[in-house]
C-alpha cells in the first residue's frame, strides 16, 4: 500500500465513518496537519502526491487505533503474554498516593503523581525532554502537545485537559539524539507501542510512556455552550481556562476579557458530557491506559474524598517503572500505600464497565447498522442481558442529546439549574444501575478474534 492508497483508505474507512481518535500518528508518518473540525481534531493530509515508502504506509495501517489495534497481538509483543486481568491489563503493582511536593500536588488535577514522576525522570537524567499536553498554549481555548525540557515547563502542563488533543503528530519533531518521556491517552499509547515494535525510529526515542485513566472527552464546542448558558457570548473573549482549578476535585475556571470569572464545580459541568462526548470516548475499550509504563487516575473513594487535597491511583506496568516509583518513595518524592486490585476496581467500576462492556456493546450495535467500527481482536465472553438494557438507556441518552437541536436548547438552560439537576440525576442513575454494572464485571473474560491486522 503506497502513500496515496493509505491516505485514501484512512479517509474512507476511518475518518468518514467517524472512527478517527485524532491521535496524529498518520500525519507524523505521512505528512499533513491536525485540524479542529466538528468539535474534534482530525488529520488533513498534504502528502498524497509525495512518495512515501510502502513500509511506512504499512506502519500507519497497523498502528491506526481508529481502524483498530489487535490487543492480544500487542499484549504478546509488548508484555510477552496476555494480561491476567483484562479490566486493568498487565500490572506490576497498584498503589494510592500523592506527590509530597506541595506545589506539584496543589497545581495538579489529583495527587500530582504523574507530574512528579515526569520531573523526576528529567532530574535523574533518564530523559532529556518530556512530550506533554498543555492547555492554552496557542489560544486559551485550545490544548496542544508540546516538548518540555525543564521542570518549569512540565509544571505548566500539570492540569487535566478534557478536549481532544493530537499527540503523536509530534513524532515528526523527535530529535534522534534525545531521550523522551511522553504522556498520552490509551489509544495513543497503543499506537505508539505498535510503531515501536515495528521499528519506527522516532517512536523508539520515547523511553517512558505515562498515561492518565481516560473516561470521556468533550468536543471543543462544549465550552462555548456552557458560556452561552451563562449569558456570555464570543465578544467576551476567553483569556484563561483551567479544567481542574482549585483544591481537588477542582472546578472549571474560565477567565474572560471583561474581567468576569466563570467557575463551575466538576460534578456540575459534567452535564456537558451527554451532549458533547466524543465518538472516540464511546468506542474505546481501554480506560486504565493498558500500554503505558505508568497509569494514573483519581482515587475516587470516600476515604480520600473526605480528606481532600487530592489522591491518585498509581499503576506500574513495567519492571523499570516499578523501580523508579520505589526510588521516588525512598527519596520522599511520593507518599503511597498499597491497594488491592479489587479495591482499585471499585474506585472506577462505573467507568471500567462503560469501556469494557459498554464500548463493545456500542460498537456491536453500530456494526449491525452497517457502519465501520474499530476491531480490537477481542470481545467479552458474556454480557448479561440486563447490561444491554442499561446500555439502551445510556446510548439512548447520547442519541437524544448529541445533535444540533438539543445542543441549541441547552444554551438557553442556566447552568445554575441544569448543573445541580444533572448531578442529582447522575447520582441516582449510578445508585440504581450499580448492581447491573457490577454484575459479573470483576470476572469478565474475553475471547480472541483475528481482526486481520496482527503484526
Amino acid at each position: 500500500m503506497n502513500s496515496i492508497e493509505i491516505c485514501s483508505y484512512l479517509e474512507k474507512e476511518v475518518i468518514k465513518p467517524n472512527n478517527c481518535t485524532g491521535c496524529g500518528m498518520c500525519v507524523a508518518l505521512l505528512g499533513g496537519v491536525m485540524v479542529y473540525k466538528n468539535g474534534t481534531v482530525l488529520p488533513d493530509f498534504v502528502s498524497k502526491k509525495k512518495y512515501i515508502e510502502d513500509k511506512v504506509s504499512n506502519m500507519v495501517y497497523l498502528a491506526c487505533p481508529g481502524h483498530g489495534i489487535s490487543y492480544p497481538s500487542l499484549y504478546r509483543k509488548h508484555y510477552g503474554r496476555l494480561p491476567d486481568n483484562w479490566l486493568f491489563g498487565n500490572v506490576k503493582k497498584i498503589r494510592t498516593g500523592y506527590a509530597l511536593d506541595s506545589t506539584i500536588r496543589r497545581n495538579s488535577a489529583s495527587g500530582g503523581v504523574m507530574t512528579s514522576v515526569l520531573c523526576y525522570l528529567l532530574e535523574s537524567k533518564r530523559v532529556d525532554a518530556v512530550i506533554i499536553v498543555r492547555q492554552g498554549l496557542k489560544t486559551p481555548e485550545e490544548a496542544l502537545v508540546t516538548i518540555a525540557h525543564s521542570l518549569e515547563e512540565v509544571l505548566l502542563s500539570a492540569q487535566s485537559v478534557y478536549i481532544p488533543v493530537s499527540v503523536l503528530d509530534i513524532l515528526s519533531e523527535i530529535n534522534p539524539k534525545l531521550r523522551y518521556a511522553i504522556t498520552c491517552l490509551p489509544e495513543q499509547a497503543a499506537s505508539l507501542r505498535v510503531l515501536q515494535h515495528l521499528g519506527y525510529e522516532p517512536a523508539n526515542q520515547i523511553k517512558y510512556v505515562l498515561g492518565p485513566y481516560t473516561g470521556t472527552a468533550l468536543e471543543s464546542s462544549a465550552i462555548r455552550c456552557l458560556l452561552k448558558s451563562r449569558g456570555i457570548y464570543r465578544n467576551d473573549r476567553i483569556v484563561s481556562l483551567k479544567w481542574r482549578a482549585g483544591e481537588w476535585p477542582g472546578y472549571l475556571e474560565i477567565k474572560l476579557s471583561s474581567g468576569k470569572v466563570v467557575k463551575s464545580k466538576k460534578v456540575y459541568y459534567n452535564f456537558l458530557i451527554p451532549f458533547f462526548i466524543t465518538q472516540a470516548s464511546l468506542q474505546s475499550i481501554d480506560f486504565t491506559n493498558e500500554f503505558s509504563d505508568l497509569s494514573v487516575g483519581d482515587a475516587w473513594s470516600p476515604k480520600f474524598e473526605n480528606i481532600g487535597a487530592g489522591f491518585s491511583v498509581i499503576v506500574t506496568r513495567s519492571t523499570e517503572m516499578e523501580s523508579i516509583i520505589n526510588e521516588m518513595i525512598d527519596k520522599r518524592f511520593l507518599k503511597v500505600e498499597n491497594v488491592a486490585l479489587s479495591k482499585a476496581g471499585e474506585m472506577h467500576g462505573h467507568m471500567i464497565d462503560f469501556k469494557k462492556r459498554g464500548g463493545f456493546i456500542r460498537n456491536k450495535w453500530k456494526s449491525a447498522l452497517g457502519f465501520k467500527v474499530p476491531n480490537y481482536g477481542i470481545y467479552p465472553s458474556k454480557i448479561p442481558f440486563s447490561r444491554y438494557v442499561v446500555e439502551c438507556v445510556i446510548s439512548g441518552l447520547f442519541i437524544v442529546c448529541r445533535n444540533r437541536f438539543s445542543r441549541k436548547i441547552l444554551e438557553f438552560i442556566p447552568e445554575a439549574i441544569i448543573g445541580p439537576l444533572f448531578n442529582k440525576l447522575r447520582l441516582f442513575w449510578k445508585f440504581t444501575s450499580r448492581p447491573t454494572k457490577r454484575n459479573g464485571l470483576e470476572n469478565l473474560d474475553f475471547i480472541e478474534s483475528d481482526n486481520g491486522r496482527l503484526f
